[in-house]
């Protein structure tokens, strides 16, 4: 199978989506997702100008082959980029690999491991009454697990809150967390680590109060914190049994996760602005995490996403992939051929998408009773309508950033 034509699509229905058609000597087609939340254009042109040129005339078959060409004969290799432009690639060969055979992706990965994938949901509010509309919102739609985000008393605006204008600028969808804005320049929020750390275990307890210690609760702290700041965090939400803790400390200093462990049992969540394995090796090596939460979109595809989770395996860490709104339903579905075959599979972020993003991606996979499947349309059943992606241009789009009460730039 030759690969004869490679096409980099860019559209914007409810999110800026970056997406690589193949399409073989034999007519086979399969789709990649390379969106990069606000570095979309970046990934686009490293495709067409260093990716596309490449593959053209090459096998399709050899998606080892291919992955190790891509990244190898970069000599600045890791980036994000890279590893986004590299993912791209991967999907798509395995999306017609699976074609070929007449199987779904994740028949060719040592098929099911499991009957579906359990999911979890953004819960959020700036009160309590709000977070426990959303929760209850949720549970009616048949999460059985839910992150929960909370407003801190005396701060305007916190990442991973739905406000008004979220909602109105994705089209009437509600979205449980600030994804990239559309606009000129990023939005400035503002931050206060202490009213945080006091605040949040009250919301939790609250939650447990009113809807019990059965349902799985998970929350994101987004890198905000110092290392004794998470550990203290980590301790004080003990008592409420978290699913997770999510990004406690900048990933970047690995060596801090040591410090919050030896503080607290509280289960650790880490990886999504991770690239490669060599990011989780010690965080791996020394059991620092519990969940891996990178996005196949992220991390070189699903083939070196598998390495990376079969690696954790040896340690007893699981899956806990990334998948939010932006990333697009191709690297959704991935990720579900992905987590149906692994063994160690933790638990899926799922966040729905917004009409218009359905009607440019065709779907196979479903939502029942709190579980995700990917389906079993031979590839990763994803199809995508080019004159549909069209009427929706790419537009500049950012994530926000933070600023203490000083002025002080901090980590969003």
């Amino acid at each position: 199978m030759i690969i004869e034509q490679a096409e980099v699509i860019v559209t914007s229905p409810d999110r800026n989506f970056v997406t690589l058609k193949l399409t073989t000597s034999e007519g086979l087609t399969g789709l990649g997702d390379a969106t990069l939340n606000g570095r979309e254009l970046a990934v686009v042109a490293y495709l067409r100008e260093h990716v596309v040129p490449l593959l053209i005339g090459s096998d399709a078959s050899r998606i080892e082959d291919t992955w190790q060409f891509l990244y190898r004969s970069a000599y600045w290799r890791r980036g994000p980029v890279t590893m986004a432009a590299i993912a791209a690639v991967d999907m798509a060969l395995w999306d017609i690999k699976g074609k070929a055979a007449g199987m779904p992706v994740y028949q060719l990965l040592g098929g099911a491991s499991r009957r579906g994938l359990l999911a979890y949901g953004h819960a959020s509010g700036k009160t309590t009454d709000e977070i426990f509309d959303s929760v209850r919102d949720h549970l009616d739609q048949g999460y059985r697990a839910i992150r929960v985000q909370t407003g801190v008393p005396g701060l305007k605006s916190i990442y991973g809150i739905a406000s008004n204008a979220t909602f109105e600028a994705n089209n009437g969808v509600r979205y449980d967390h600030e994804p990239a804005q559309r606009g000129a320049r990023p939005a400035e929020e503002d931050w206060d680590t202490r009213s945080y750390l006091r605040h949040v275990p009250t919301v939790f307890e609250a939650v447990r109060a009113e809807f019990g210690s059965e349902i799985p609760l998970l929350h994101d702290a987004h890198h905000r914190l110092t290392p004794i700041q998470a550990a203290k965090l980590g301790k004080s939400l003990e008592p409420y049994d978290l699913f997770w803790l999510e990004d406690v400390t900048p990933a970047e200093n690995q060596e801090a996760l040591r410090l919050v462990r030896q503080h607290t049992t509280t289960p650790l969540a880490i990886g999504e602005i991770f690239n490669t394995v060599w990011d989780y090796q010690m965080v791996i090596r020394e059991q620092l995490i519990d969940y891996v939460r990178s996005a196949v979109t992220h991390t070189g595809g699903i083939t070196h996403l598998k390495k990376i989770l079969d690696y954790a395996s040896q340690y007893q860490i699981k899956s806990g992939m990334h998948g939010p709104t932006d990333i697009s339903p191709v690297g959704m579905a991935a990720a579900m051929h992905l987590g149906l075959a692994i063994h160690n599979f933790g638990i899926q972020e799922y966040m729905k998408h917004g009409s218009r993003t359905d009607s440019v991606f065709e779907q196979s996979f479903t939502w029942s009773d709190g579980f995700l499947h990917p389906g079993d349309k031979p590839g990763l059943g994803v199809d995508l309508d080019v004159d549909e992606a069209g009427k929706y241009p790419y537009e500049t789009a950012y994530l926000p950033y933070n600023r203490l009460a000083d002025g002080t730039v901090h980590d969003w």
